[in-house]
């Protein structure tokens, strides 16, 4: 499944070219590129939620989005892609040197949905690999998995502990607390 609304080739190369001037301008410390939201297809000014990562070499160099919409996609898709360069604690800020070597994706969400089971052999059977990514929250604490994911943590059990671990929380907590689980899908797209 992917958001009720899917982008054109036009509107995906517009959101890439976006993210990529607007790591280039913070990085060489010119002004953001202009978004003109009389001018975007009406998909990128409506409200939209995305996570933008950023890789080198097919390895992980940042990563930032937001789970839920509250600005224009376009708009998101800046801030993201610019926290991504410069904001994600792992990584330090990306330098003008590594420009060139890094890959965009970005992942357009739906909204999440609430998931609701009984057990923890119930949550592992709700789960679908490859299609969700999945929040985990535990009181204030929160963690989500993009879909993607799923590629290296393929089994179920695996992808739970290592998203409690993200959280902050012991990796058997899913099994041990009824936490609240919602899912998500994406529309991915990359360079």
């Amino acid at each position: 499944m992917m958001p009720e609304q899917h982008l054109s080739g036009t509107e995906r190369s517009f959101l890439l070219s976006l993210a990529r001037q607007s790591i280039t301008s913070c990085v060489i410390n010119q002004p953001l590129p202009a978004i003109e939201q009389d001018q975007l297809a009406p998909i990128l000014r409506q409200q939209g939620a995305s996570f933008v990562t950023l890789t080198i070499h097919g390895y992980l160099r940042g990563c930032v989005g937001a789970l839920e919409p509250y600005q224009s996609l376009a708009e998101d898709v800046r801030e993201h892609a610019i926290a991504a360069a410069f904001q994600d604690y792992r990584f330090p800020p990306v330098e003008a040197a590594e420009i060139k070597d890094i890959k965009i994706e970005i992942s357009y969400l739906t909204k999440p949905e609430r998931l609701n089971y009984s057990s923890p052999d119930e949550l592992l059977k709700l789960l679908r690999p490859n299609v969700d990514g999945v929040v985990l929250r535990d009181g204030m604490r929160r963690a989500t998995f993009l879909p993607q994911v799923w590629e290296k943590i393929a089994d179920p059990e695996d992808f739970l502990e290592q998203l409690c671990m993200k959280m902050g929380a012991a990796p058997d907590l899913w099994r041990r607390k009824m936490l609240e689980v919602f899912t998500y899908q994406v529309e991915e797209f990359h360079e």
